[in-house]
């Protein structure tokens, strides 16, 4: 059905794809733990994924997505707590929030977007499970552990012995565990938590620790084995790995069979985070960029790479989107079907299919826009735009997307270009001159033609021929 490789961090290396039904794609991504806005660490992951949902369509694939979300955690209880509201009420208002941000920067909604405390009964059915294959223990506090170094295969995710690895960050060490990386499966209830964070279960009032959730959810969504699961480098170990070890050591057989893992978001080549003051939610960075720029940023940069985020390549980035938007703007596109045997589509095919090339995939792009300014083709434009509907950009009516953004309203450019046109007129270059420099300036750019004169939006200030 298609020459797809993917690069598997389970085995280190890239791979055909072949999924486990012919025709049918079943994915799993670990989604947003719904305390507070998202950030560009998560428009990063979910902007990767993105792609690789639509590319599996492009491919003739049905792919059914799953991105699941957390809605129950230490944070969510902490945050809750902190605003006088209750849980649901905090996490509805942080999903609805999600859904603006992953709306404005192009994000397709999967097939399924399951909440975690909707899948406690699967939970608790996996926890007995591995109870009784002698891989988890109720510890003397209350909570469930899972017994790592019962499991064979735990480490063969990270690449790591059992020696070599550590707890993660999320694992609290006490003295409860049998071994410091045993992980929880099931939280004992705190008296002074909310009664909204408990649940029965055999082994007391409580809640579900982390990793067992996305065990729970994709099994009841996906099956016990499925294709692909996915997500940031950070979850790598060790939630992924616990995922596996949770999974594998109730059911006895394989859990995924491709693990894809997006590289680490940096701002100006430092780690994102709150205490460094580089960190910024999607929602930040919205109220400078469009949303359409930021998705396009974001595929400039393979998904496997580190990226890293600055205003200055946002800005380069808008400026290289416009350059396809003036395309389109000059040439109206056909309604197209791609052939992707032949020509700029069989190239965007070959990188997409190189484990998801997007660089490569836009430099196509790019070559097609030279081509439509030379051709004058409606038919280059209309594969410009279809390829472009692909990675989920150019999508917008070109004259709407280039004259769209803060500023100036559009009747005070219109009556702007009508002064200069009456300035011209009269022979008085001199106030033509200073209306274009002073529009230029302002971030709108004219562009003089035998069929009068048309203006863009460059978002910055811009240098100035009159």
């Amino acid at each position: 059905m298609s020459s797809l490789r993917i690069f598997n961090t389970l085995t280190r290396q890239p791979e055909p794809f072949q999924p486990i039904d012919p025709g049918h794609v079943r994915m799993y991504v670990c989604g947003i733990t719904v305390y507070d806005l998202c950030h560009m660490g998560h428009a990063r992951m979910n902007i990767a994924f993105d792609v690789v949902y639509r590319w599996l369509k492009a491919s003739g694939y049905n792919p059914t997505y799953v991105r699941n979300i957390t809605d129950i955690d230490d944070k969510i209880i902490r945050r809750a707590l902190e605003r006088g509201i209750t849980i649901r009420q905090l996490t509805d208002d942080m999903i609805a929030a999600m859904h603006r941000d992953f709306d404005a920067i192009g994000i397709a909604k999967p097939t399924h977007e399951p909440r975690a405390t909707d899948y406690v009964p699967q939970m608790l059915d996996i926890i007995g499970r591995l109870e009784r294959n002698g891989l988890a223990y109720q510890a003397e506090g209350g909570d469930v552990n899972y017994a790592v170094r019962k499991f064979p295969g735990y480490g063969k995710l990270s690449g790591k012995s059992l020696d070599q690895l550590r707890a993660g960050e999320r694992v609290a060490v006490d003295g409860g565990k049998q071994d410091p990386l045993d992980f929880v499966l099931w939280k004992s209830a705190k008296a002074e938590e909310p009664l909204e964070a408990k649940w029965a279960s055999p082994w007391g009032e409580g809640r579900p620790g982390w990793h067992i959730e996305c065990s729970a959810m994709s099994c009841a969504l996906l099956g016990e084995r499925f294709d692909i699961h996915g997500g940031g480098m950070d979850l790598q170990f060790p939630h992924h790995e616990n995922e596996i070890a949770q999974s594998e050591g109730a059911f006895g057989h394989p859990f995924v069979n491709v693990w894809m893992h997006n590289g680490f978001l940096n701002v100006d080549n430092e780690k994102m985070s709150k205490s460094l003051g580089n960190f910024f939610t999607i929602a930040d960075v919205l109220k400078k960029f469009d949303g359409e720029a930021i998705r396009f940023f974001m595929l400039r940069t393979h998904y496997r790479s580190p990226f890293n985020f600055s205003d200055a390549s946002l800005d380069d980035a808008r400026t290289a989107l416009r350059r396809l938007y003036t395309a389109l703007e000059a040439v109206p596109a056909d309604d197209v079907s791609i052939d992707w045997t032949c020509g700029p589509a069989a190239e965007f095919k070959r990188a997409m299919d190189d484990d998801f090339n997007t660089p490569g995939a836009l430099a196509v792009l790019f070559e097609l826009a030279n081509q439509v300014n030379r051709s004058r083709s409606g038919a280059d434009a209309g594969l410009l735009k279809a390829l472009g509907g692909v990675l989920g950009v150019l999508q917008q009516a070109p004259k709407a997307y280039l004259q769209a953004g803060e500023g100036l309203d559009e009747g005070f450019i219109e009556a702007q270009i009508a002064a200069r046109a009456a300035a011209k007129a009269a022979r008085n270059f001199a106030e033509a001159d200073r209306i274009r420099i002073s529009l230029a300036e302002q971030g709108i750019e004219l562009k003089d033609s035998a069929a009068g004169t048309t203006w863009v939006r460059t978002g910055a200030k811009a240098g100035v021929k009159a």
